[in-house]
């Protein structure tokens, strides 16, 4: 982790502290959720009792905190910007809608009903192909914003990106899923999936613009007055990211301890899927002369997951001690070391682009 950490510097210039040393923040929140979970069963058990509607009030409560500062500064004014350069967003949108959910039922399907066969019973089985399908029908909201400045990537397409996928995600998340989930035969509760859309993407995403558009007229359209409180709330989400991971290790943290085979089982299909997916879209966009201020953005993007709400959508529909609900959590434990070494290559290959 200290030599990824170290390749990702020259991208990083400009970050504040948690940004540069993300990997040991969150690699600390899941150490600490384990011990913890391990420490006191009791009191992670007491609240995973706070729920309404197979909602876990205490995580919707942090994930709020964690990603509501990142809606804000999302300018959904900046689609009108799509034509400027079509090719990136073609290609993000058709890695994370035409092929990642359905690569990751593929290898879902592939690790737990056929190379994991003899290791995972059939219904335990079921539940983590849920898992998966969920995490990879959820591309990265939040998060991406991070990966962008650590390749520095365009930040203004960037907003284009996020805009674009947030809009799709809103009519196309629960449709995706409740086909991939009929086709694995698990049956779908459609009031509990689509209360976590609106939870998790709807309301967050109406907030932040509502705020935002609150701060422009305020002080006469001045973006500074978005990046301004945008960076006085950045504690509160830094907080609420790393409550969140230590709050969601510690509710699995008995499990990871008495079965760390199965963690690795569960991250296997993660991990091919992770960096087949950015070899797809990095390649694709090399290929068709994407610059790489673009290109990276794009397909990290298309990498990391809105794990947020898969995990979300993963308590709703089986519990928070289900199997779905691990391995969406196992999801979390991957994509911080997986995404920083993929951070590192984009960086490392960056003169292999044409000048943009």
């Amino acid at each position: 982790m200290t030599t990824v950490t170290s390749d990702i510097d020259a991208g990083a210039a400009g970050l504040g502290l948690f940004e540069k040393w993300l990997s040991v923040w969150v690699g600390g929140a899941i150490l600490g959720g384990i011990g913890l979970g391990n420490l006191a069963p009791d009191a992670f058990a007491a609240l995973a009792a706070f729920e309404y509607a197979s909602v876990n009030l205490v995580v919707a409560v942090l994930i709020w905190a964690m990603i509501f500062p990142m809606m804000v500064a999302v300018d959904f004014s900046a689609v009108r910007r799509i034509g400027d350069k079509p090719k990136g967003l073609i290609i993000t949108l058709t890695v994370n809608w035409l092929i990642k959910p359905f690569t990751m039922a593929a290898l879902g399907v592939l690790f737990f009903e056929v190379v994991f066969a003899d290791l995972i019973a059939p219904a335990d089985a079921q539940q983590y192909i849920a898992g998966l399908i969920l995490l990879g029908a959820a591309p990265c909201t939040a998060m991406v914003f991070v990966w962008s400045q650590l390749t520095k990537g365009d930040p203004a397409y960037t907003l284009v990106q996020v805009a674009a996928n947030d809009l799709i995600m809103i009519v196309a998340f629960a449709p995706i899923v409740a086909l991939l989930l009929g086709v694995t035969d698990i049956a779908v509760p459609w009031e509990t999936l689509l209360l976590s859309v609106a939870l998790y993407v709807v309301v967050p995403l109406g907030g932040g613009a509502f705020v935002r558009h609150r701060l422009l007229a305020a002080h006469g359209g001045d973006e500074a007055a978005v990046t301004e409180f945008t960076g006085r709330m950045k504690p509160l989400s830094i907080i609420g990211l790393l409550l969140t991971v230590l709050l969601l290790f510690g509710f699995q943290a008995e499990t990871i301890v008495a079965r760390p085979l199965l963690i690795a089982l569960i991250a296997a299909p993660i991990i091919v899927q992770s960096y087949g997916i950015f070899l797809i879209a990095y390649g694709w966009a090399k290929a068709w002369k994407v610059p790489h201020a673009v290109a990276a953005p794009c397909a990290l993007i298309g990498t990391s997951n809105f794990f947020e709400l898969a995990v979300a959508v993963a308590i709703g529909l089986f519990g928070l001690g289900s199997g779905a609900a691990l391995a969406t959590v196992v999801g979390v434990l991957v994509e911080v070391p997986v995404m920083l070494s993929l951070v590192a290559f984009a960086n490392r290959s960056r003169r292999s682009f044409a000048p943009g």
